[in-house]
């Protein structure tokens, strides 16, 4: 296995570039329901448990099956370790609605959907709660999908580096920044999200990383765009 280079200091700023557009900054206020997007990072359940103490919803859903990056962390699914993890914070089981069968964001949020209609909940306004980086794509996958229900994002208040620190891997984090980014520019033309519009600066700081090959979260059509 051949070993990556350190990460340099013009990459990391590059990163950490993408690091903020990725985020809303939006100020989350009380709503209809919150939703806990699966994920590989744990802190997802725990800020949504505390959002639920500070009574911004009454009712949470956790949404999520498995990728190759949680299948051995979360064996029986990211929504269920999420809820369990919710159930240890306080929350109460009966707050929670669990969604454990969606494998992307899409997924997440149409499913979620029909599980509040499904234990008739009325829904005019929704928390969704994701990784700090993946604010703007849960954003703009859920005014395509459910754009009748106002959405606001939140995520864990942390910075770039100590968000870093909080995962334990620098070089799979950068690799995820770019690969949100990629979604971010190429779905709206494959109907999965609203179009959203990319500072110059951070669009010339996603190239340079992929130049970088920080590639391991792109979808093929970026790499053939290389060749």
């Amino acid at each position: 296995m051949t070993r990556r280079p350190p990460i340099s200091d013009v990459h990391r700023a590059d990163a950490r570039l993408i690091w903020g557009y990725h985020q809303m900054g939006h100020t989350a206020r009380p709503v209809s329901a919150g939703i806990g997007l699966g994920s590989h990072d744990l802190g997802v359940a725990a800020f949504a448990a505390r959002l639920y103490h500070e009574r911004l919803f009454p009712l949470l859903v956790f949404t999520g099956a498995n990728s190759p990056t949680t299948r051995d962390r979360f064996p029986r699914g990211e929504a269920v370790h999420f809820a369990e993890h919710a159930i240890d914070l306080g929350v109460p089981e009966s707050a929670i609605i669990i969604e454990p069968t969606a494998t992307n964001t899409g997924q997440n949020i149409d499913r979620s959907r029909t599980a509040l209609a499904a234990a008739n909940v009325a829904v005019d306004s929704v928390l969704l709660i994701s990784k700090p980086y993946m604010e703007r794509r849960a954003y703009a996958t859920a005014r395509k999908l459910w754009s009748e229900v106002e959405t606001l994002c939140a995520s864990e208040p942390l910075t770039f580096d100590g968000y870093l620190k909080s995962i334990g891997d620098d070089r799979l984090v950068i690799d995820m920044l770019v690969g949100d980014l990629q979604r971010i520019i190429e779905y709206p033309a494959l109907g999965y999200a609203i179009p959203q519009q990319v500072p110059a600066q951070v669009e010339a700081a996603y190239h340079r990383l992929i130049d970088a090959d920080y590639t391991t979260r792109l979808l093929p059509t970026a790499l053939n765009a290389r060749r």
